[in-house]
């Protein structure tokens, strides 16, 4: 039999199937109480806490968490990866003879060398993930809602995400409840439910009734007994749900095909060189296996992994300190693409907070000015936890309204706001003429129902007016009670009797943009990305905000493109869903699912599009969208379906994001385009070298190469770009075309160099560079037995003579003098060859990253100095190396200065083969937006809808920016029919005054 206090810890211990298994809907609060364990009193214990948090976990969501030593891991395991660990085995296993094929150990240098540049590449991307990872990590801590709960007897404010089943907590207007549980107070609340089920107005909970984590208290203050936390909530079981859903990413998908043209370059330039140096060439064993090493390392970018990770972990901090979390990084790349982004309208093109528009006032008594009608406003409205629109009343009224709603009156009755009666109302005494009044204020058909005296169409016709420019009505009617001076009764809502209504006035109410909106969208659209306002206001309001942002009016009700199944309609009039999608600037009456539906048409149509929400019910059509946006103050749910959390309000944080993206996105672009060319460069040079000179490059010198490139290159993380004036794409086919250019273009220089130096005088004649390093063509004749034909060029050429060698002593030798190669693979060309590519090689990336001329656009600082330290480091090697186990030789500066003159003569004309290319590529593409004009101007579709011809006329422009030009239209027609609307109501009224002026009545 088990203890006492053992068998008393059981008894009082709750489980995940308690809170699981039990509908809490059907029971009291007595009786939750009693299931929990928990004295109302005291609350639950230290002992009950640390027992349940070990059972139930934090109350949040859990967050995927990546295994550091796999996350290292994870940057040796791809494609590219794969090819250097080969290279890395052909150098252990393969290499096991000489040069003369005859045995001799593996290549252990190429093999260590090897290994070292795929951990350093690991070991920079995994530390620039993880300081970025905790970067982000620190500003959601940040972020972490607190809750304050009673233990041990004690009220304590502690993080939400310490609750658990059972504790006793308490909610105030404001707050958002932390966990599902059940009110306890006697006054009970008002919660708006929006974010969990849609509803648009607060609903009232009464002691004993649930409310769920997520909803957000409007009015009252209670405690509430928690009966469930984290994924065992109302939407944490939904947010799980939408968790479990993972797409394999764009841009691993984008970063396979690049590996995969490199690959694929590698894969027929080493065929073609097995091929013909073992069958047609015959050389060695080991030549061959040397010159296979060199293609693998130097044909694959291995860098470019960690550089594209590390360039996206530098922007996710970047973005940070702009006050956006990105959840996914690699959501980065998706950004700068977005070419359509659908917003809420409250809270992030707006402010949330409800205003009164003084100038919109309709009065119906001349006795009463807007001033008067504010103060009695203020005095039907609940000082004492108002709702909304209380408190802005009492707001307009300055830093002294809550004085002046109750200055100089006594208040006798007050009945606050309710959704069936629709009103307020308040009675009081006049302490200067004693007169007892009552006011009332609340929808404009009830209060006018109320009155008397009132010509029904006028207050009809402008409850409608205002209605139609975007504001919600608020009646406001007054009356005397005859109450007299023995009443001893008590004052109610209708006791006292009193005299008939007198309707004094409709207020209007309406949420203010923010400031900044308008401007924020303007730049929107000047980026190529149109915004579409989702709300579930009614239509009247969206248009008018919609005018006030300088948005256009183009906006529908969704019961225009959608049953009341909320099923999708194939057309409208004749006119497909899909096209009034496309151009409409905005949706009213918008629930959840429309917005899902939304979102997966515009995907359909090839927009990239942003979501932004706040609530759980948002959470699908965040998670469908290729940036799923959570504004602030958004739900977890939402957060956790979001790829990006914004901390800021409004919409300037997302527009901040966008452009800090399309540098990041710059940045790819640039590394991608030059890291094919290097691959085409090092295969096609080194494969064309050994078919034609039977020039065979050290491995070696390649690895060394590889090391200086990933430090330069690890630089352009940090570059200086502009970014894109319109939504990125990743046109793969031009960074192929123009990385293949660059890299036949490095070839020609490279082969023409070889060239030069074998076949010619050249740098004899104009350097005075001798042939004393035996480097020269003519020798690999001689070593090859044919005597002649190396005396036939040494008379055609009599200063490559070697004044210590001839052609006699070479015959017969196999191509070595005391292990010195003769003739092309002299140990110092190899020398010379090294400094050529990696010279030129990295310089490219100079021309990668402009646009235009690569002096046109400033590099950072960092990027050039790591170039200048790189090729500093390369020159001294190729000046001063003298390494027997790599075949190197110091080459001396004279050669060194012939280098970098030749290579400066090669790069020049890069930027013309670059703007050449471009040019080309980009003038097939206006072609085809031409073609779309035409088409479409032949189906009908004109005017706004199709694109500008002067556009067209902007080769850089995509196609994706149509529907940002066909908005900018839209809204600019919107803002003049505004301006002559305004100008017009002014004419009306000069003309009603001077027309009074000039009546009897009217004449002074």
């Amino acid at each position: 039999m088990a203890p006492p206090v053992e068998l008393e810890m059981r008894q009082a211990s709750v489980t995940v199937d308690t809170v699981d298994g039990n509908n809490f809907d059907e029971i009291t609060t007595d009786e939750a109480l009693k299931l929990m364990h928990v004295n109302l009193e005291t609350g639950l214990t230290t002992d009950q806490f640390e027992r349940r948090i070990r059972s139930f976990g934090p109350n949040a969501f859990p967050e995927k968490t990546v295994n550091p030593l796999l996350q290292f891991l994870s940057f040796m395991w791809n494609p590219l990866s794969w090819v250097m660990e080969m290279a890395a085995l052909v150098a252990l296993v393969l290499s096991n003879g000489t040069t003369s094929g005859i045995g001799g150990p593996p290549d252990y240098p190429d093999f260590i060398g090897i290994v070292l540049l795929l951990f350093v590449n690991a070991t920079i991307g995994f530390l620039e993930e993880r300081q970025a990872g905790n970067a982000v990590a620190a500003l959601k801590a940040a972020l972490a809602p607190l809750a304050t709960v009673k233990r041990d007897g004690e009220w304590k404010e502690i993080d939400a995400s310490g609750l658990v089943p059972g504790d006793i907590i308490s909610v105030k207007l404001g707050d958002v409840i932390p966990a599902d549980g059940k009110v306890l107070g006697d006054e009970g609340l008002k919660v708006d439910q929006a974010a969990l089920t849609g509803e648009s107005l607060p609903v009232s909970k009464s002691a004993g009734q649930n409310v769920y984590s997520g909803s957000t208290v409007k009015m009252g203050e209670s405690e509430m007994l928690v009966l469930a936390t984290g994924t065992h909530t109302f939407f944490g079981k939904a947010a799980h749900l939408v968790e479990s859903t993972e797409d394999s990413g764009h841009f691993q998908e984008i970063l396979g095909k690049i590996g995969t043209f490199c690959i694929g370059m590698i894969a027929l330039f080493l065929i073609i060189t097995v091929i013909v140096q073992y069958t047609h060439l015959g050389l060695p064993y080991r030549t061959g296996i040397n010159n296979i090493l060199t293609l693998l390392i130097g044909g694959v970018p291995i860098a470019m992994p960690t550089v594209l990770s590390v360039t996206l972990a530098i922007g996710a901090t970047e973005l940070s300190k702009k006050q956006a979390i990105v959840t996914r990084i690699t959501a980065i790349e998706e950004l700068a693409g977005m070419s359509m982004l659908c917003s809420d309208k409250t809270g992030t093109l707006t402010l949330n907070k409800l205003t009164i528009n003084r100038d919109a006032y309709r009065i119906y008594d001349s006795e009463y000015d807007v001033d008067t009608c504010m103060c009695y406003a203020a005095r039907a409205s609940r000082l004492t936890k108002p709702d909304a629109i209380d408190a802005c009343i009492v707001k307009a009224l300055g830093e002294r309204g809550e004085t002046i709603a109750r200055e100089g009156i006594e208040e006798l009755h007050f009945m606050p706001f309710d959704p069936i009666g629709k009103r307020t109302q308040i009675t009081y005494r006049d302490n200067m003429t004693g007169k007892v009044m009552r006011i009332t204020k609340g929808a404009p058909q009830v209060i006018a129902d109320m009155c008397t005296g009132i010509d029904v169409d006028k207050v009809d016709e402008d409850v409608t007016e205002l209605a139609e420019r975007g504001y919600r009505a608020l009646g406001l009617a007054i009356c005397e009670v005859n109450m007299s001076k023995g009443f001893t009764g008590k004052v109610t809502a209708d006791q006292p009797k009193g005299s008939d209504w007198k309707l004094l006035a409709n207020m209007a109410i309406f949420d203010p943009p923010r400031s900044d909106t308008a401007e924020t969208i303007q730049k929107a659209l000047e980026m190529g990305v149109p915004v579409k306002m989702l709300t579930g206001d009614a239509l009247a309001i969206a248009k008018e905000t919609g005018q006030q942002l300088g948005m256009g009016t183009n906006m529908y009700n969704t019961r225009m493109v959608f049953t009341r199944d909320g099923e999708m309609k194939n057309n409208v009039h004749g006119i497909p869903c899909a096209k009034l999608i496309e151009d409409a600037d905005g949706f009213a009456g918008v629930f959840p699912e429309h917005k899902y539906a939304i979102v997966q048409k515009l995907q359909e149509m090839e927009y990239v599009v942003g979501m932004t929400g706040d609530g759980v019910n948002d959470a699908p059509a965040l998670k469908a969208a290729n940036i799923g946006v959570a504004v602030a103050d958004a739900t977890d749910a939402a957060r956790g379906a979001a790829d990006l959390v914004l901390i800021e309000e409004g919409l300037g944080v997302i527009i901040d994001a966008i452009i800090e993206s399309r540098k990041i996105f710059q940045r790819m672009v640039n590394y991608s385009m030059y890291a094919c060319a290097t691959t085409v460069g090092i295969v096609a040079r080194f494969s064309i070298a050994v078919w034609a000179f039977e020039f065979n490059m050290p491995p070696f010198l390649i690895l060394i190469m590889a090391y200086l490139n990933d430090g330069t290159i690890m630089a352009i993380s940090t570059d200086n770009v502009s970014p894109s004036p319109y939504p990125d794409k990743w046109k793969l086919s031009y960074i192929f075309l123009q990385g293949t250019v660059f890299g036949l273009w490095m070839t020609a220089s490279t082969l023409a160099l070889i060239s030069t130096i074998n076949r010619t005088s050249f740098f004899y004649d104009y350097f005075g560079l001798r042939n004393s390093q035996r480097m020269f063509f003519a020798y690999d004749y001689a070593a090859s037995g044919d005597i002649d034909s190396c005396l036939r060029v040494l008379d055609e050429f009599p200063q490559m003579q070697d004044p210590e060698f001839t052609c006699e002593a070479a015959a017969g030798i196999p191509n070595t003098i005391g292990g010195v190669p003769i003739g092309i693979n002299d140990w110092v060309f190899h020398s010379i060859i090294y400094l050529q590519t990696s010279i030129l090689g990295q310089a490219l990336i100079f021309v990668t990253r402009s646009r235009w001329f690569f002096f046109q656009q400033r590099p950072s600082l960092l990027l050039v100095g790591a170039f200048i330290v790189a090729q500093v480091v390369a020159t001294l090697i190729a000046v001063y190396a003298n390494w027997g186990f790599t075949q190197v030789g110091g080459m001396g500066w004279g050669w060194a200065l012939a280098v970098w003159v030749w290579d400066i003569i090669w790069f020049l004309p890069l930027d013309l083969l670059k703007i050449v290319v471009r040019s080309f590529f980009e003038g097939n593409q206006q072609g085809r937006l031409r073609n779309l004009f035409f088409r479409n101007q032949a189906h009908g579709i004109i005017q706004m809808d199709i694109y500008r011809r002067d556009s067209l006329r902007r080769t850089s422009a995509p196609t994706s920016t149509l529907a940002a030009h066909r908005a900018q239209a839209r809204a600019k027609l919107s803002r003049q029919f505004s301006q002559n609307e305004k100008t017009m109501n002014g004419l009306v009224v000069q003309t009603s005054v001077a027309l009074q002026s000039t009546t009897p009545g009217g004449a002074r």
